[in-house]
């Protein structure tokens, strides 16, 4: 066990958060993403929520402050609502760690499948809320 280090994030996941380069996306999917299908570098996090996930990768993770955003959730398919309680729990975590990031970007529904084929990896979770996925581009790491 490491000191410092959520107890969510496997060493698999911790792997990929390191080999990751600034600029590259990781997808932290549903339960029903269809992540296998469109993506060879899958992660399982089963049993886990997103909201969690994020507050425990986050403090790892810089995300990119040069872009518009570096976050970005699913849209709703015409005639569906979103629960705004999802973003709200996302948004929680991400203000926690980086307070300063701009609004989350909404990605159409098949845009953001498109976007999640060219990420670094894809990660697999047990969250169940519907639209209940996001991309985080990862920043330049400071110099300590």
């Amino acid at each position: 066990m490491l000191v410092g280090i959520s107890p969510l994030l496997s060493p698999e996941l911790l792997s990929t958060l390191y080999r990751m380069g600034h600029g590259d996306e990781i997808v932290l999917a549903d339960a029903h993403f269809p992540g296998e299908s469109i993506h060879t570098n899958v992660v399982r996090a089963d049993g886990l929520g997103v909201a969690d996930l994020l507050n425990a990768i986050l403090p790892l993770l810089v995300l990119d402050s040069y872009v518009a955003s570096p976050v970005f959730m699913m849209d709703a398919v015409p005639g569906d609502t979103l629960d705004p309680t999802v973003e709200n729990a996302y948004r929680g975590a991400i203000d926690i760690h980086w307070p300063e990031t701009p609004p989350i970007a909404r990605v159409e529904r098949f845009a953001f499948y498109e976007q999640s084929k060219s990420a670094f990896a894809i990660v697999m979770t047990g969250e169940t809320a519907k639209y209940g996925n996001i991309i985080l581009k990862k920043g330049v790491t400071p110099i300590v």
